[in-house]
């Protein structure tokens, strides 16, 4: 291909609105235009990546026996009414009416359209298992759209669902689309950790996130150096930092504290480390009836160390605590007698359910609120001064704590997640309905799995991870071109142009992806717009090194040029992309 008969577009500034690295360099690099909020075209150089990210993703998919097919944008309402969430998701659902005025949206994801798809196809156990998936375009209506295509409101994705006739038919599908995605993943020379996590509104139980390393990824993931343990934040067990209780060696004391509301300043008048207090923290769960009226309200105080965080997403999976709130201020003081920063377990006016931290149920002489202004109790300990507590994980990790695996210690590092894997079980064939007849003859709902991956914030996240003050470093298995050939002179050099051509034509027949750059630019000005687009090798030939035999190879990872024989450059350039993408591969299991 010549750029001449190309669309190349660079600009040399960001527009204004773009904040992160990624949206100002594809950006600058032509690569995509705005059109509104969270929503852009993909011009030439962009498309090309995603092109090869799908081709990439379509191959390994069809590798572990997907089976592609397409279904629509536009969804009917009545499906997503069966579910349930056509109620329970929020305005992030573009809900649109036709001329008949019946509701349809714009599909975010296609749980619903598959499984009616499943429940008219699929008959009989014989015919599963069964694993379709499609590259569709999604709408979220983002209430902040920012970050170019990190989080857009319009994007491309992956997903795929399974359908088995058991648990262990659905965990066996779940671990090929967990393979399936290490091996895109690897192959697209990014460095990435899968991770176990979160569920969330989705629904389902086992779950694995895909995380691009990044540092400005928004996740952040707990690993071990050591094993093969990693986590997401929201979701990576947090051991006791102490191995069991101690005896109780202090009485307790009711002590002033005045104007000290806070753990750390309760540490410093007293002079304790702040691993000796506790931090309170109030919760409310609602009972409502059928008529979303609230008919009564449970408080329970949470319990984390003085220098721990509050996990809000474990929290929420103790027994009675899901869908819980923080107590308003009022129901603080009708249950505490006192504002926050000086609540504690002992003594409360009305019965509340604790629960403590596996750390600090395993502290003893502690110190923590006393439910009254401007004091603590100091010598605070479990069976003697209170009730034992409800232990559950309800924290954070930290940097340096125990692996729950037992191997080392955690690290925490950033993320960018650009793949999910599901368990769903019978979540969504219960509530539509999409049966099979087992080995029995009898009717038993599918078993099923989904598993995404977002196909345009891959390339977002690509740029995040592998880019320097010069532009794009695009990992070579999905650049759009894998080399650039540069002319010095294009116009006013015979032997340049036959060279060039050359290179080009024996490039191509090798079935390297390249582009012939003709547009007879000044040399700085044709080097820094590939180096800003990110092509892997750039080929410079000229009047110069033509008389020696020689032209220049460089690699836009580093920008080291090597002069080489130009006779050999065709394959010297293989032998480069392949060194290149051994290099990348084996540094993507970060």
């Amino acid at each position: 291909m010549k750029a001449s008969h190309y669309h190349l577009s660079t600009l040399k500034e960001a527009p204004a609105d773009a904040e992160i690295v990624s949206h100002k360099l594809m950006t600058r690099a032509g690569m995509i235009k705005k059109v509104a909020g969270g929503i852009y075209n993909y011009m030439p150089v962009g498309l090309r990546v995603i092109r090869r990210i799908e081709a990439i993703i379509r191959e390994e998919m069809n590798r572990a026996g997907g089976i592609e097919l397409l279904m629509p944008v536009i969804q009917p309402a009545e499906l997503w009414k069966e579910t349930g969430r056509w109620d329970k998701m929020g305005p992030e659902l573009l809900r649109v009416k036709d001329r008949h005025d019946r509701d349809f949206i714009v599909q975010p994801t296609s749980e619903e359209v598959i499984t009616d798809i499943a429940r008219q196809e699929i008959k009989s156990y014989r015919q599963m298992p069964k694993n379709f998936y499609h590259i569709q375009t999604k709408f979220r209506d983002e209430r902040r759209p920012r970050f170019g295509l990190m989080r857009g409101r319009e994007f491309t994705m992956k997903d795929a669902y399974s359908f088995d006739r058991d648990h262990e038919g659905a965990l066996r599908s779940y671990q090929a689309m967990y393979d399936a995605y290490i091996a895109i993943f690897e192959r697209m020379g990014l460095r990435f950790r899968a991770v176990a996590a979160d569920t969330g509104a989705i629904g389902g139980s086992a779950s694995h996130e895909f995380q691009v390393i990044a540092d400005t990824g928004e996740d952040a993931i707990a690993y071990c150096p050591d094993s093969d343990y990693a986590a997401n934040i929201e979701l990576a067990e947090a051991v006791s930092l102490l191995p069991a209780r101690a005896a109780a060696a202090q009485a307790l004391s009711k002590t002033p504290t005045p104007g000290k509301a806070k753990c750390e300043a309760v540490a410093e008048l007293l002079q304790l480390p702040l691993e000796r207090t506790v931090k309170s923290l109030v919760l409310a769960v609602d009972s409502v009836d059928a008529n979303g009226i609230v008919t009564g309200t449970q408080v329970w105080l949470l319990l984390v160390r003085g220098d721990h965080d509050l996990n809000e997403i474990k929290a929420g999976k103790v027994p009675g605590l899901a869908g819980f709130r923080f107590a308003t201020e009022a129901e603080i003081l009708e249950y505490f007698g006192t504002p926050p920063g000086y609540l504690g377990p002992i003594g409360t006016r009305k019965p509340v359910k604790v629960v403590a931290d596996r750390t600090v149920a395993n502290m003893a002489d502690f110190v923590c609120g006393a439910n009254e202004a401007d004091f603590h109790y100091t010598g605070v300990n479990w069976g003697r001064d209170l009730p034992e507590p409800l232990v559950a994980d309800i924290r954070n990790v930290r940097e340096g704590d125990p692996s729950p695996d037992g191997k080392g210690r955690l690290a925490i590092q950033r993320g960018i997640e650009v793949g999910h894997v599901f368990y769903l079980g019978t979540r969504y064939s219960r509530d539509m309905n999409a049966v099979f007849i087992d080995e029995q003859g009898k009717t038993a709902p599918m078993e099923m799995g989904c598993y995404g991956i977002g196909v345009t914030r891959l390339l977002g996240a690509a740029i995040e991870q592998n880019h320097d003050d010069k532009g794009i470093i695009w990992p070579v298995p999905i650049a759009p071109f894998e080399v650039v050939i540069c002319p010095m002179g294009w116009s006013k050099s015979e032997a340049v142009r036959q060279h060039c051509l050359a290179i080009h034509d024996q490039l191509q027949a090798a079935g390297i992806d390249v582009i012939l750059d003709d547009r007879d630019e000044r040399p700085g000005a044709m080097f820094a717009d590939w180096e800003l687009v990110g092509v892997p090798l750039r080929v410079t030939v000229g009047d110069r090194g033509l008389k020696e035999g020689n032209c220049e190879v460089t690699t836009r990872r580093g920008l080291s040029t090597e002069m080489l024989p130009v006779a050999d450059a065709v394959a010297q350039v293989r032998s480069r992309l392949d060194a290149l993408r051994t290099m990348e591969q084996g540094r993507n299991r970060a």
